[in-house]
């Protein structure tokens, strides 16, 4: 019986995001977080927010908080 091979994603998480973001426009992190889930089904939510806070610093993206628990991600380049 074969094993199932398993094959590395061609394109990284946050390049992932950025086009997500760049194809929808400004979106709550949940909804980004759902997106990114289900293309990389091994992302946790602190990697998640690590991505976040990594595109955030480099001026790629822009976070705010709309209330309590949520956030609005928008693509500044």
């Amino acid at each position: 019986m074969p094993m199932p091979t398993k094959t590395w994603k061609t394109l990284p998480a946050y390049f992932t995001m950025m086009e997500l973001l760049k194809k929808k426009g400004a979106l709550p992190d949940s909804d980004l977080y759902e997106a990114l889930t289900d293309e990389f089904a091994d992302l946790g939510y602190k990697d998640f927010s690590d991505l976040l806070m990594r595109l955030e610093i480099s001026g790629k993206i822009r976070v705010t908080s709309m209330s309590r628990g949520k956030r609005r991600v928008e693509l500044l380049s």
